[in-house]
């Protein structure tokens, strides 16, 4: 049975041993799968000549591994040529279905593996972040003891999903989406290959071909999908298979786009939306703006975020970016999608070309600072409140000075700080946008009440 198993795993994909029934019945994609590491296209920088994985792969030596990865870049198929090139038995779980009950048994299947062939066993763990910590700390004993090697593939980022225990008996290897290139070479040999492809019988113009490369969106898996259902879709030109633009308009409508809600993909996008804003460049925000519609995300969170970036990057030196952000938000409420996404749209470009200030965000963070560091500090006796004989007779409100009876209605070198923390400067304006102005103003303040101080009169002036 554990035989079998590993045979099974290990067999995928070579051709060798399959019957031309089962071949016609596995999908396309499963059949391209490398049964080399020279026939992997894709992940140079971690599979050329000298490079980690593939001296890992020529050398046969083994390591504990987390292969992190959009889908469809090969993380499985690398790690069961890592198991061959290393003559080790390889078997295979997902996160979705095992348990630590599966990891039990996978555990003692690799003991009687090496009891019974001396081999090592790589254990290969697809979608290891949706295994909880418990799940993740099963692993550990057996890592540690070297009764498992152990490799987890995953579309998550480890430093949030995988525990730091298990991480740090593992090195992560970062796949990258496969290029426009490296598909088209994908998708090409699968259309020549006589003993896992299509045998030549199938055709299809560049043009087209570059149209399911686009579709698949740097996923092989995908790719390779999409070339067969079109395969099975066309129909016969002067006795061949020929994919038509009608067939190739039909697979790839709908739409895809990497995007993964909540995951990865999702983060890196908003923060590259963020930051063209901040950095003055409307065409790119424009484009995070549309990629991130395009994927799938609500446009209730993208609004959100651009009231909190007219606020953080744009503050006073601009004080109509706020407004027009929550128009945009408000105008999207009552009109919906896609009349709504125009005014989300404007709302990005103008903030992304309004002129920008973090003033007010570094103000607000260094008052944060001081309220955690002197604590519950009384409010000066001048400034409490007074509603009753009894605070007045306490002291609350004495010798307050009404600003509006003040000449210029401001009470120079008033403390409306505690008395134990002194006069705080939070608030710097820029040099841009209406902050000049009230840079102006303070600065003009600030140097009277300084005046004040020293005993100058600033009438003197």
């Amino acid at each position: 049975m554990a035989d079998d198993r590993a045979q099974g795993n290990l067999d995928i994909g070579s051709g060798s041993s399959a019957t031309a029934t089962t071949v016609a019945f596995r999908p396309l994609a499963d059949r391209m799968r490398p049964r080399a590491i020279d026939e992997f296209f894709g992940q140079s920088h971690l599979l050329g000549g000298g490079k980690p994985l593939r001296r890992m792969v020529e050398e046969g030596k083994l390591h504990s591994a987390i292969l992190w990865g959009p889908p469809g870049t090969g993380k499985t198929t690398l790690a069961r040529l890592i198991a061959a090139a290393a003559d080790a038995h390889f078997i295979s779980l997902s996160a979705v279905m095992a348990g630590v009950k599966d990891v039990r048994a996978a555990v003692a299947e690799a003991n009687d593996v090496r009891d019974q062939r001396g081999k090592a066993t790589l254990l290969f763990l697809d979608e290891v972040h949706r295994f909880n910590k418990s799940q993740q700390d099963a692993f550990l004993p057996y890592v540690e003891d070297g009764t498992l090697t152990f490799i987890g593939a995953t579309t998550e980022n480890p430093s949030f999903e995988l525990n730091n225990a298990l991480l740090s008996r593992a090195r992560v290897y970062v796949l990258r989406s496969l290029t426009a290139d490296a598909l088209r070479d994908i998708l090409s040999a699968a259309l020549g290959s006589p003993e896992r492809g299509l045998g030549g019988e199938v055709r299809i113009s560049e043009e087209l071909l570059d149209r399911l490369v686009v579709a698949a969106d740097g996923d092989a898996r995908r790719a390779l999908n999409l070339l067969e259902l079109a395969a099975d879709l066309c129909d016969e030109q002067g006795g061949a298979r020929v994919i038509s633009e009608a067939v190739v308009a039909e697979v790839v409508s709908g739409g895809y786009r990497r995007f993964d809600k909540q995951g990865d993909d999702f983060y890196d996008q908003i923060s590259a939306l963020h930051k063209a804003v901040r950095g003055t460049d409307p065409d790119a925000a424009l484009y995070w703006l549309c990629r991130m519609l395009d994927g799938g995300c609500d446009p209730r969170y993208v609004v959100r975020r651009i009231v909190r970036m007219a606020s953080e990057d744009i503050g006073n030196a601009d004080p109509r970016a706020l407004r027009i952000s929550l128009d945009a938000a408000e105008v999207y409420e009552r009109l919906g999608s896609p009349e709504g996404e125009l005014a989300i749209a404007q709302a990005v470009v103008f903030l992304a070309c309004a002129a920008k200030s973090n003033a007010i965000y570094k103000a607000y963070g260094a008052a944060q600072s001081d309220v955690a560091e002197y604590g519950s500090l009384g409010v000066p006796l001048h400034l409490r409140n007074a509603p009753t004989r009894l605070m007045k007779a306490l002291g609350h409100g004495k010798d307050y000075r009404y600003a509006h009876d003040e000449p210029d209605g401001i009470v120079h070198g008033e403390q409306y700080f505690p008395d134990e923390m002194g006069r705080r400067s939070y608030y710097h304006p820029v040099a841009r946008g209406l902050e000049v102005k009230i840079g102006e103003k303070l600065d003009a303040l600030r140097r009277d009440v300084a005046q004040r101080g020293s005993g100058e009169d600033p009438d003197d002036r």
